[in-house]
């Protein structure tokens, strides 16, 4: 029987999708552009980027330090109207490591701005084809949203509005888990059209640009890496998320956001991309 506090929370996903707040931050003070800085505002008071897409080029920009675990949070308003292939990104990706390590939040657009798609990804040593695709329960192109990654020695959630969406487990037999490299985090906006709206089939169309999104109430609980070793510096040694392994009540959302609104799914939409190691225990073993 499911649980009737779990009900009552699907039952809310909308109206509390509407009601995320988060402590203001300064921007400024914890990130640096990426690439297309003339497409990058700053707000004055340091709260808020919105980066765009031109016919020129996109925006990015990225934490100034590299992290090896951590709770990373920001609110994101996506562009409106026709954003078909764009893609809007929050990711965590080890750049410079030893191998490819990449946790991936992707907004893929759409000719109806309500319509985007969330896809999820994970990459480790070197190794990804882990996606999901979501069809999201809100137009996020109205509101803030908050979008969230942990990442600690136990899994990977992803959330959307502090709903988990995707969840990767560490000590599965046979799957390597991201745990050795830091990585930094990045905010992109870029042109996706050979693959990101339809598979492709629908491009890019300029008449709409410039395509903007906007972050806001960026907040990061990590562990900073030094450069030496494996040694960090954690910002709160006790902070929950360190420990945190996924609850009765997460596992029970996250099966409600399966059944509902992900379409695609690397176990069991791609033949080419099934792992037996990693999918045929099921999502939550």
């Amino acid at each position: 029987m499911v649980p009737k506090l779990l009900v009552l929370l699907l039952l809310l996903l909308p109206l509390l999708s509407c009601l995320i707040s988060m402590s203001s931050a300064d921007l400024s003070s914890d990130i640096e552009y990426l690439f297309g800085m003339q497409r990058m505002k700053l707000s004055e008071d340091g709260q808020q980027v919105d980066l765009s897409l031109d016919q020129y080029s996109g925006s990015g920009f990225q934490s100034k330090e590299s992290f090896i675990f951590g709770k990373f949070d920001i609110l994101m308003k996506l562009p409106p109207g026709n954003s078909a292939g764009t893609v809007t990104t929050f990711y965590l990706n080890s750049t410079g490591g030893e191998w490819h390590d990449e946790l991936d939040l992707e907004f893929l657009g759409h000719v109806d701005g309500s319509k985007y798609i969330l896809q999820t990804n994970v990459f480790t040593k070197g190794v990804g084809n882990r996606e999901q695709r979501i069809r999201l329960w809100f137009d996020p192109t109205t509101e803030f949203h908050k979008y969230s990654i942990l990442w600690n020695p136990h899994q990977i959630i992803f959330y959307v509005d502090d709903v988990p969406v995707d969840f990767f487990k560490a000590g599965r037999e046979g799957i390597p888990y991201p745990n050795q490299q830091p990585m930094t985090l990045y905010a992109t906006i870029w042109d996706g059209s050979s693959w990101a709206t339809e598979y492709g089939k629908i491009k890019l169309n300029m008449s709409y640009a410039p395509f903007i999104v906007s972050y806001r109430d960026y907040d990061v609980d990590a562990c900073v890496w030094t450069g030496h070793g494996t040694n960090t510096l954690c910002s709160n040694p006790n902070a929950p998320w360190k420990t945190h392994k996924i609850t009765f009540l997460e596992k029970e959302m996250l099966a409600h956001i399966h059944r509902k609104y992900i379409f695609y799914d690397h176990c069991t939409s791609d033949p080419s991309k099934y792992n037996p190691a990693e999918c045929a225990k099921g999502l939550l073993q």
